[in-house]
């Protein structure tokens, strides 16, 4: 396959700066698949999966909102965090999942708050699917 650039960016770093020949997003109308001269593209991603090919090898990342846009120069991801499936520190995510739950019983749905301990438990679940896919 025909390699291209890919940018993955979150707000505080680079998160990967390399060539890929496929990788593999999910938007908010499902999963995209991106291949070298794709049509030039722009998407929301939700909190979910990534998968980029590397050397050959698929690496899954888990990633909490964004887009992506895809030009005839390169790929560029852009998302609140991203972070590899062997990277991912599994009992930490499972102690925000908690939190995350507890907070959420103490609260209405109508509260603000509520909305926010209900976001980070989307992205502990998501960290916790994602890690143990390694």
């Amino acid at each position: 396959m025909t390699p291209f650039k890919l940018q993955i960016l979150t707000p505080d770093k680079l998160f990967f700066d390399g060539e890929t020949d496929n990788v593999i997003v999910r938007t908010t109308v499902g999963d995209k698949g991106i291949l070298a001269r794709h049509e030039e593209y722009v998407a929301a991603l939700p909190i979910g999966k990534l998968k980029v090919r590397i050397n050959g090898n698929f690496r899954t990342a888990a990633v909490s909102e964004g887009t992506v846009k895809v030009s005839k120069e390169k790929t560029v991801i852009l998302v609140q965090s991203c972070e590899w499936a062997d990277e991912i520190d599994l009992d930490r995510a499972n102690a925000a999942k908690q939190r995350a739950e507890e907070r959420m019983k103490a609260l209405q749905k109508e509260d603000k708050e509520y909305l926010i301990a209900e976001y980070k438990l989307k992205r502990a679940i998501n960290r916790i699917e994602t890690g143990n896919t390694k």
